[in-house]
């Protein structure tokens, strides 16, 4: 694959001669996708929390009952001062 150089004028400086294995493949959008989320997710500062039971305004009752809602006892979620992380994971497939 034979490319143009271009000066700061724009104008061709010369041919650059790259190699097809690497710069000849059809680019994965979903690749390219994941990359700039991560990207983006980096750039981020991440000191937002999620208010505790006490900083919420309204009513000091249980919000809701424990019965039947056993998903914080399956996963052990911690509820409060969270900070958010803003990491995302990416399978070695893509």
């Amino acid at each position: 694959m034979e490319v143009n150089v271009l000066d700061i004028a724009g104008k061709t400086a010369g041919k650059v001669q790259l190699p097809e294995g690497v710069f000849g493949i059809e680019p994965n959008d979903h690749a390219i996708y994941l990359d700039v989320k991560q990207y983006l997710a980096n750039k981020r500062q991440g000191t937002h929390k999620s208010k505790e039971r006490a900083e919420i305004s309204g009513s000091t009752r249980k919000l809701k009952k424990t019965e039947r809602y056993g998903w914080c006892a399956r996963w052990k979620c911690e509820v409060g001062n969270k900070s958010r992380r803003w990491t995302y994971f990416r399978s070695k497939a893509t």
